[in-house]
């Protein structure tokens, strides 16, 4: 029993599912070779407490701990045992069963016929999913957006799709053959996962227990666990284990136990390292959480050598990836294609590659150097392309392991060829290799300072200005640290207007395209970085003060006095010319995608095939063979099935009549001419679910979506965010809609409605879905997703912050802080703060346009920027202006009559 006080299921696939599945695949090929029979996995410890239970009725014990592994594994053995069974595999379905549901003669009332039972939020997720009728309909459940639901069916799939993998020959399997994995992966799930169990009386403390194993002490790190398992075996073996830590374990250093940014958590370069060799090793993704458990295997059944050799190769690939890292690091140093490859998987927040490039310095396998840079250019266009077209990079590590394998032993003037041919033989959404028009086709409208994160956009303005100078043989652009300035301005309404409503959305449309992007080697103030093109205090003068960056010399050639529309669409394809070149594909590649890129399964009924024509009312069915009544079917008009004197709604519910157990109605029933139920199933094609529908596209990502966000929350009405700010604070928990409206201050659940009436279509002009869900139901909810909930929680926390900033400030202090840069805000707020000083006009222009920070009309006193020129400073005194410091004491005695000051 699964009390109510423990936090609700919360493992995910990334993290958990994926990696617990893996384990359990690699225990199955281990045990299917004669050596590997009685190999076990260890799961890690539970604890367990009993509770007092009536003399007859079934113990009853508390899950004090693991109650998430405890879940995982009943979900995963279903989910096996719902496969076993629909294939009619009854024997193995049937041990599985044993294991999560209690025999009926021990149980009195149905609802403890689950051997794990839940008593919090996730009881009715978790009985409605373990007690479905077969086959499964996952997406149809009353809680199908539940991650209980989500495990079963991921762990379903993988089941289905392990039992059918291609045999030796890569041919189909024969029954017999995947008659032999079910036994296997049976006898794994029965038997070989082990647990420890700490089993206590009801009557000790439990709660001491607990907290001992999970709030004391510091969590080992994989880098701590493989560490202790490295030593322990060189002791083993009769190594000199002090010699070897001394002068061949090379990860003690500061370098290795920094903690660095990984994906959404953190992790030490240590820990990273050892996660990427593994991968590249074993040829194989390894999931972070795997890295110990993956070595040890690797150690145990694959490595065939002493520890001190495979510690000895690890070393010097460790020495090569610490040189790789610091010189990403480094935005001055001249980097190699490996250096820059690893500088670029950083900006875009990736670490797919890095098995690759060790994989390329193998020890004791030495490439020429041109093969190992032509090997890189390829994966980084791959993965840079991806990154182009916001393309998922969930399946990038499966992807990167098949390279790997295909490449392994291949010699090394074909191995530039065979990596080619492996990134152009990805064909399906996931993993397929961009060609050049559909990047174009992208990106020439694409509003990518919006879409893309700063440090991606950065790398790719970098890499163009790269491409530039390489046909100089010039040095390499500084990296990671030249801000990205807008050519035409983000507030263009003052100094770039255009006539009419058409023009007005002509221009705001192309303020966020890639031609309207520069780097420069330091930021503009406000008033210069909004200043019109012409005139000396222009745009296009603070611009040519960059002129170093080819980027710039070659806009200002190609602009002549005016910056328009046209301009920025011709410098886009420019633009997208270099990146192209810098990451090339083979001459004729398109990027062939052969797969639908949408999910979503629509539910197919008896009555579905019937209408379609598949299935004539008054067909016969009869039940495949087995220790039960041969009792017959009959399809009846409207698609039921009809058992005797009883119709039944589905295949599955007549079945069980039938069989006097849960069964798959598809596979149990066949017709006269042999086929099953579920072959005149597979005739019958729905309409595809769109992706739009489906909410595949265009969700909200924390890492490129805070812009578009902010953007999106200040144009919604109040009632709305306080609807999306509650659905971020519960995410991904569904709130019930009357909760919800009492929660937001609303009178009632269409209030709920009507608050987010038009709040889809402004999502959707920023090309994205709107952020919540509506669960139908009764009562209807509303959730959102995590990564959605995450960006909305960033924009809400700056929000929330800006407004602290000035919530003690008269509004027009505060608004002079909103239209100020970072520099000019701590200016402002020292001068709000001193009650004596008016507020200044922030970023006018003055003098013939001379763009200023901040200024006083009236006194003639003005701030100017650290990039003002000497000229500018003598021609406002000329004109009559006192030009005062960046110094808000100096300021404060100026404007108050305390003294004169120029500077």
């Amino acid at each position: 029993m699964v009390p109510l006080f423990q936090r609700p299921y919360v493992w995910e696939e990334e993290e958990q599912w994926e990696p617990l599945w893996q384990d359990v695949v690699r225990l199955a090929t281990l045990r299917q070779e004669p050596t590997g029979y009685g190999a076990t996995h260890f799961l890690g410890a539970i604890v367990m407490q009993a509770s007092e239970t009536p003399m007859g009725n079934l113990a009853v014990r508390n899950v004090i701990d693991g109650q998430q592994r405890l879940t995982t594994l009943q979900l995963l053995m279903d989910a096996a045992g719902a496969v076993f069974e629909e294939r009619g595999m009854d024997r193995f379905a049937e041990q599985l069963g044993a294991l999560t549901h209690n025999a009926p003669a021990f149980v009195v009332d149905e609802a403890d016929r689950l051997k794990v039972r839940h008593t919090n939020r996730d009881r009715a997720a978790f009985e409605e999913v373990m007690n479905a009728e077969l086959p499964v309909a996952h997406e149809n459940l009353t809680h199908a957006s539940s991650r209980v639901a989500m495990a079963h069916g991921y762990f379903v799939r993988q089941v289905a799709q392990w039992l059918d993998l291609p045999d030796h020959d890569g041919g189909v399997p024969t029954p017999a053959v995947v008659e032999r994995r079910a036994d296997v992966l049976a006898g794994v799930l029965s038997h070989g996962l082990q647990l420890v169990v700490i089993d206590l009386q009801a009557s000790e403390d439990s709660q001491a227990i607990f907290e001992t194993l999970n709030a004391r002490g510091t969590p080992l790190t994989a880098a701590d666990l493989v560490k202790n398992l490295v030593f322990q075996r060189l002791s083993k073996e009769g190594a000199d284990a002090r010699a070897a830590y001394s002068q061949v374990w090379p990860f003690d250093t500061k370098f290795w136990e920094t903690e660095i940014a990984y994906g959404r958590t953190t992790t030490t370069h240590a820990a990273l390292f050892l996660n990427q060799w593994l991968a590249a090793t074993v040829a194989e993704e390894v999931r972070p959480r795997a890295t110990f458990s993956r070595f040890k295997h690797y150690m145990e059944h694959e490595a065939g050598r002493p520890m001190l050799d495979v510690l000895t190769d690890m070393r010097s690939q460790a020495e090569l990836y610490e040189d790789w890292t610091r010189a990403a690091a480094d935005p001055h140093r001249t980097l190699d294609p490996v250096q820059m490859c690893m500088y670029r998987m950083r900006a875009i927040g990736s670490e797919s590659l890095t098995p690759i490039l060790l994989r390329l310095h193998q020890p004791g396998t030495p490439l020429p150097q041109d093969v190992i840079d032509g090997v890189v250019q390829r994966v980084e266009s791959w993965l840079v392309r991806r990154t182009m077209l916001h393309l998922v990079t969930s399946s990038l590590g499966r992807a990167v392991a098949d390279l790997l394998r295909a490449t392994q032993g291949v010699p090394a003037d074909e191995l530039i060829q065979r990596v080619e041919a492996t990134l152009r033989s990805f064909r399906v959404s996931s993993t397929y290799w961009p060609g050049d028009a559909e990047i174009r086709q992208s990106l020439t409208e694409e509003r990518v300072y919006r879409r893309f994160s700063r440090s991606r956009l950065r790398m790719l303005l970098e890499a163009a200005e790269g491409g530039l100078r390489a046909e100089y043989d010039a040095q390499q652009v500084v990296r990671g640290t030249y801000p990205i300035e807008h050519v035409l301005p983000q507030s263009w309404e003052k100094k770039w207007p255009v006539d009419g409503l058409e023009a007005e959305i002509d221009r705001n449309a192309h303020v966020h395209r890639l031609g309207n992007l520069t780097l420069l080697t330091s930021k503009l103030n406000s008033s210069a970085s909004n200043a019109a093109w012409p005139g000396r205090g222009g745009k296009r003068t603070k611009i040519a003060q960059h002129d170093v960056l080819l980027l710039n010399s070659r806009l200002l050639a190609a602009a002549g006095d005016e910056w328009d529309e046209q301009r920025i669409d011709i410098r886009t394809q420019v633009l997208l010319d270099g990146m192209l070149t810098v990451w090339p594909v083979p001459e004729g590649h398109s990027g062939e995608v052969t797969d639908a890129r949408t999910s979503g399964q629509t539910s197919i009924s008896v009555g579905d095939l019937v209408r379609a024509g598949h299935l004539v009312p008054g067909t016969t069915v009869a039940p495949r063979p087995g220790a039960w009544d041969q009792t017959p079917a009959v399809i009846t008009d409207d698609g039921g099935l009809r058992v005797g004197d009883t119709t039944f709604s589905s295949p599955s519910s007549a079945g069980r009549h039938v069989k006097g157990a849960v069964t798959n109605g598809w596979t149990f029933w066949t017709l006269e001419d042999g086929r099953r139920l579920a072959d005149v199933r597979q005739l019958y094609r729905p309409e595809p679910v769109t992706a739009e529908a489906d909410g595949v596209v265009d969700r909200w990502d924390p890492e490129t979506d805070i812009d578009d966000a902010a953007a999106y929350w200040s144009e919604i009405g109040d009632n709305a965010r306080r609807i999306f700010a509650a659905l971020t604070e519960r995410a991904p928990e569904p709130i019930p809609a009357p909760v919800l409206a009492e929660s937001v201050g609303l009178p009632n659940t269409r209030s709920v409605a009507g608050a987010l009436a038009f709040t889809d279509r402004a999502a959707r002009r920023f090309g994205h879905v709107m952020p919540s869900r509506f669960i139908p139901g009764d009562p209807s909810s509303y959730w959102m997703d995590e990564s959605t909930a995450e960006t909305f929680a960033t924009v809400i926390a700056a929000e929330h912050e800006q407004q602290a900033a000035t919530a003690d400030l008269p509004e027009e202090w505060a608004d002079a802080m909103r239209a100020a840069d970072d520099d000019e805000t701590v200016l402002l707020r020292a001068l709000a703060d001193s009650g004596v000083v008016p507020v200044p006009v922030v970023g006018d222009e003055i003098a013939d346009g001379i763009p200023v920070s901040l200024c006083w009309p009236a006194q003639h006193l003005v701030v100017l920027p650290d990039s003002s020129s000497p000229d500018e400073h003598a021609e406002l005194q000329a004109a009559g202006w006192t030009v005062l410091p960046f110094d808000a004491v100096a300021v404060e005695r100026a404007v108050t009559g305390g003294g004169q000051h120029t500077a």
